[in-house]
C-alpha cells in the first residue's frame, strides 16, 4: 500500500499567487482598495503585492470558520493527527523554499530560519498528539444512580494575530492546536511578513488538504480591521504576540464585543541573564551573547540586561566584548551571520534612539559600529544603571546593556526590577542555588545555565506581569482552546 505522502519525495514546484486573501479554500484579493508592498527588508526587493482586505473581507473570514468548524469538530481524531504529520512532510519536502522565504521577507538569518522551521515541525507533530489528549471526567456525586460527566469540547473559533519576528512559528504556535482541537482559525499576520506569517502556511495546511474554511487568512491594514477583528462576534479566543501596548489595546477593544471571549496575549519583555559570583564564566558569556544578538535581539525573550557579580565583572566585561567583535553581521544569506537586518525602518528608529540614550547617559560604550541601512552591528554598553530608562525598556536589537551588582541580594532585585515577566537565566555552577535563585524570579519562565530564548510544545510558555496572559503550548494550550461542558444523568 503507498503511503499517503509518498509523492512528496520529490522537491514539488514552488508556491506561488500570494497576492491577497485565503477565505473559504479560494485564494481572493482583497478589497480595501489598498495593497501591502512585501518587502525584503535586506535589500528592499518586492517580493509580493498583497490586496488588503476589508471590514468585509473579515466578516467572510470569520462566516466561512464558523460555519466550517460544526463539522470539523466531529472529525476524527485520528483523521486531524493525520493533517499534522502530511503538513510535516510537506514542511521536509519544502525545507529549501520555506527557509528562503523566512529569510527574505524576516530577514532572518540562515541560523535563525533553521531554528524556526524546525519548532514549527516540531509543533505540527506535538499538535498531532492533541486531538486524542483532549479528555473529559466522569465525577462521582453524592446522591444515588446520578453521574456527573464533564466533556471537553472546542470553543468554537479562533482569531489569532501574530508578529514578524518570528511569523511562521508564532502564527502556527497558535493555528496548530486550534486547528487540531477542532477549532477554526481566522488569522492575521503581520503586514511586514505576510507570507511567512499567514498565507504560506495556509499553502501547506492546503496542501496536506485542511478542509475550506477550516482556516482563513486575512492581511489588512491594523487601521481598518485591527479593532473589527478583536471585537467580531465570532471568535470565542483570541491569541495576540506582540507589544504590551498593543496587547492592553487588543483587551480592551475584545472587552467591548457583543460575545465575551478569552484572550491570551504573549507580549513583552525584559529578560534578565544573571551571573552570579561561581559561574562558569565562559559559558555565561557564550548564553549572553546568543541571548542577545539572535535575531538581531529582535525575540521576546532576548537577553536583555545583562546582570553580573561584581567579583567576575570586569573578566566579563572584558570577553564578552571580545566574543562580541567576532560575531558576524550584514548578509541573513550567508551561513554563519548572526545579526542580519532589522525588519523595517521604524525598528532601526527605535534601536537607534536607544543607543543615543544609552551615550547620554554616559554608559560607558565598549564596542560600536556603523549603521547600514537596516544592518546593526552589535553594541555593548557597560556599567549600565539598572534603573535607567535605557536599562528599563525593551532593546528590539542587537545593543546589549551589562550591569554590575554587588552580590546575589542585589542581583535578584535587579532582576525583578521590572514591569515585564517573561523569562530569565541564572548562571552558577551550585544547582540547588540556581534552583532556589530561580524560584525567586518573578518570571514566567527561567533557565538555569542557559540561554532565556526557549520555546519547546510540549512545555508551557509563558509571562508574569505585563508580560502577557495565559500560557502556550502542551496540555497548557489544551487548556485555552476547549471548554467544559458539564452533563448530569439522573438514573
Amino acid at each position: 500500500m503507498q503511503h499517503p505522502v509518498d509523492h512528496y519525495v520529490f522537491v514539488p514546484r514552488p508556491y506561488d499567487g500570494f497576492t491577497g486573501q485565503f477565505i473559504a479554500g479560494r485564494w481572493l484579493a482583497g478589497t480595501a482598495g489598498k495593497t501591502v508592498i512585501d518587502r525584503n527588508p535586506y535589500d528592499g526587493s518586492v517580493l509580493a503585492e498583497i490586496a488588503q482586505a476589508s471590514i468585509s473581507d473579515l466578516d467572510q473570514a470569520f462566516d466561512a470558520a464558523y460555519r466550517a468548524q460544526v463539522e470539523w469538530a466531529f472529525t476524527l481524531p485520528s483523521e486531524r493527527a493525520a493533517l499534522f504529520f502530511r503538513a510535516v512532510a510537506i514542511l521536509d519536502a519544502r525545507k529549501d523554499e520555506i527557509i528562503q522565504w523566512l529569510i527574505r521577507e524576516s530577514g532572518s538569518t540562515r541560523i535563525k530560519a533553521g531554528a524556526e522551521l524546525g519548532a514549527v515541525r516540531a509543533g505540527m507533530l506535538e499538535a498531532a498528539t492533541m486531538p486524542a489528549a483532549a479528555q473529559g471526567h466522569i465525577i462521582p456525586v453524592d446522591k444515588p444512580r446520578k453521574e456527573a460527566r464533564v466533556y471537553k469540547k472546542p470553543v468554537g473559533v479562533v482569531g489569532v494575530i501574530s508578529p514578524w519576528n518570528f511569523p511562521l512559528h508564532l502564527s502556527n504556535r497558535s493555528v496548530a492546536p486550534a486547528l487540531a482541537l477542532g477549532n477554526a482559525v481566522v488569522l492575521k499576520p503581520s503586514n511586514d511578513t505576510p507570507v511567512t506569517g499567514g498565507l504560506l502556511l495556509a499553502k501547506i495546511y492546503e496542501e496536506a488538504g485542511l478542509p475550506a474554511g477550516v482556516l482563513n487568512v486575512v492581511v489588512g491594514s491594523s487601521d481598518v480591521i485591527g479593532d473589527a477583528f478583536s471585537r467580531h462576534p465570532v471568535p470565542r479566543v483570541l491569541t495576540f504576540t506582540g507589544s504590551t501596548p498593543v496587547g492592553r489595546h487588543i483587551a480592551r477593544v475584545a472587552a467591548e464585543s457583543s460575545l465575551l471571549k478569552r484572550v491570551g496575549l504573549e507580549l513583552g519583555g525584559n529578560a534578565p541573564l544573571v551571573v552570579l559570583d561561581d559561574a562558569d564564566l565562559e559559558k555565561a558569556v557564550g548564553a549572553a551573547l546568543i541571548g542577545r544578538f539572535m535575531h538581531q535581539g529582535q525575540i521576546c525573550m532576548s537577553t536583555n540586561r545583562i546582570i553580573v557579580d561584581a567579583s567576575l565583572y570586569d573578566r566579563f566585561v572584558e570577553a564578552y566584548t571580545e566574543a562580541a567583535k567576532a560575531v558576524k553581521f550584514g548578509d541573513p544569506n550567508e551561513p554563519d551571520t548572526l545579526v542580519g537586518p532589522l525588519c523595517n525602518d521604524s525598528q532601526v528608529r527605535s534601536v537607534v534612539r536607544s543607543i543615543a540614550l544609552a551615550r547620554e547617559s554616559g554608559f560607558r560604550e565598549c564596542l560600536s559600529g556603523t549603521i547600514e541601512g537596516r544592518i546593526v552591528p552589535p553594541h555593548v554598553f557597560a556599567d549600565v544603571d539598572n534603573g535607567s530608562e535605557f536599562a528599563r525598556n525593551e532593546i528590539f536589537g542587537p545593543v546589549a546593556p551589562i550591569i554590575r551588582a554587588a552580590n546575589e541580594a542585589e542581583a535578584l532585585a535587579f532582576a525583578n526590577d521590572t514591569e515585564f515577566g517573561l523569562s530569565s537565566a541564572v548562571f552558577t555552577r551550585d544547582e540547588a542555588r540556581g534552583l532556589a535563585f530561580a524560584q525567586r524570579i518573578e518570571a514566567g519562565m527561567t533557565h538555569i545555565n542557559d540561554i532565556t530564548i526557549h520555546d519547546y510544545p510540549h512545555v508551557m510558555f509563558g509571562g508574569e506581569k505585563n508580560s502577557g496572559l495565559g500560557r502556550f503550548n502542551g496540555k497548557w494550550i489544551i487548556e485555552e482552546f476547549t471548554t467544559d461542558h458539564f452533563i448530569s444523568i439522573q438514573r
